[in-house]
């Protein structure tokens, strides 16, 4: 069995992802064979918080290309966005991000 530090690769902070702070939805690239209710288990272990809903999406890598023709693609990834309940805490990590 996969740890939660395994499920969880890392938190996602962009402009998007700090305004839904507010709404206690908070973004992170997971593992890419990750099932909603491992990212909900994983983030209840880790931060000590209630998860409400875990939202996923597939990204495609971004085509990119140094020279004139070796074309090559970064790896695709999976984002997760997760709800917390209204009676759960906040996740601290992005509390002095704003």
């Amino acid at each position: 069995m996969k740890s939660a530090y395994d499920i969880i690769r890392r938190p996602i902070i962009t402009e998007q992802s700090m305004e839904q702070g507010d709404l206690k939805k908070y973004a992170f690239e997971v593992a890419r064979d990750a099932t909603k209710p491992e990212i909900r288990t994983a983030i209840e272990e880790i931060f000590g918080v209630k998860v409400e809903k875990v939202t996923t999406l597939n990204m495609q890598g971004k085509e990119k290309r140094s020279g004139r023709y070796p074309a090559g693609r970064r790896p695709a990834w999976k984002k997760a966005v997760v709800r917390l309940t209204d009676d759960s805490k906040t996740i601290e990590f992005f509390e002095g991000m704003v």
